[in-house]
């Protein structure tokens, strides 16, 4: 009986934890929403992934010629946590905002339809885990 009650008192507390994790990415989202430029229409996605200093985040998308594209990528409350780099189909590098200084976003127009890989990780050192928020517009 105690084995059962240590079980569900531990996934209570994971659920609340996780919980808090999803409401923290909400907030998040929020803050990565206000790069998207009003004259942007969203792809309708949120990708999203919960991340340590380790991990890397794998977002496909697939973007479409003759469109500009705003990717807004953000990780905490402040900007420049989050580091996302865009990958053709044969893993070469498009863009990384690494080399922008971590600029929570960038427009990007392509000429031909192209699909795609998006890498995100987390940049500050002082930050254990933490919630990767990725945005998608274009017009």
């Amino acid at each position: 009986m105690k084995k059962l009650l240590s079980i569900f008192v531990l996934a209570i507390g994971f659920g609340l934890v996780n919980q808090n994790a999803f409401a923290q990415c909400d907030s998040i989202a929020n803050i990565c929403n206000k790069n998207i430029a009003k004259n942007y229409i969203s792809d309708g996605q949120s990708y999203r992934a919960l991340l340590n200093n380790q991990e890397i985040a794998e977002f496909k998308t697939v973007f479409y010629g003759g469109s500009t594209y705003r990717i807004s990528g953000c990780s905490g409350f402040t900007d420049g946590n989050l580091v996302f780099s865009v990958f053709d189909q044969e893993k070469n590098l498009l863009f990384t905002n690494a080399d922008q200084k971590n600029a929570p976003y960038w427009d990007l127009k392509f000429a031909s339809t192209l699909s795609t890989t998006i890498e995100a990780q987390l940049f500050t050192t002082n930050q254990a885990s933490g919630c990767a928020v990725m945005l998608i517009g274009f017009k």
